[in-house]
């Protein structure tokens, strides 16, 4: 039981993280409230478009990275299985649940007023964990290999 807790515990808290950031508290307005007293600190002279532009570039790297990690606990967690099922398809196992998890993360935004709902988002998600996935997948081979 405890090994399995180990496993699934960082996978469950880190969809946990991704929910919350779902809701109106990481809105594009309030992560502004961050992102432009920054950029004009570090850039004082910095215009209004740029920062814009910085901003969406920073939040879509957002998108790509909590992906990317989700990938990683999801492989680390299958890989690792007890059932062997799951064990032998961890790729493919964990490249559905980033799918799903991605897609119904924009359902849930389109339910949030501050939030808008974006398939687009959902590809840079899916791409992000797929990323993370084929990485995790060569890192793993090339460890097997040597012995």
């Amino acid at each position: 039981m405890r090994g399995r807790v180990w496993r699934y515990a960082p996978l469950v808290l880190w969809m946990c993280l991704i929910f919350f950031a779902s809701t109106g508290e990481l809105s594009a307005s309030n992560t502004s409230r961050i992102v432009r007293p920054l950029l004009l600190w570090l850039f004082p002279d910095i215009s209004e478009a740029r920062i814009e532009w910085a901003h969406f570039l920073i939040r879509k790297a957002g998108h790509f990275t909590e992906y990317a990690i989700l990938a990683l606990l999801a492989a680390r967690a299958l890989s690792s299985s007890l059932r062997d099922a799951l064990r032998r398809r961890w790729f493919y196992v964990s490249l559905l649940l980033i799918i799903v998890y991605a897609l119904s993360d924009e359902f849930h935004q389109s339910f949030v007023p501050s939030r808008t709902a974006s398939i687009y988002d959902s590809l840079i998600d899916i791409a992000g964990g797929f990323t993370s996935l084929v990485w995790f997948a060569l890192r793993r081979r090339r460890r097997e290999a040597r012995g």
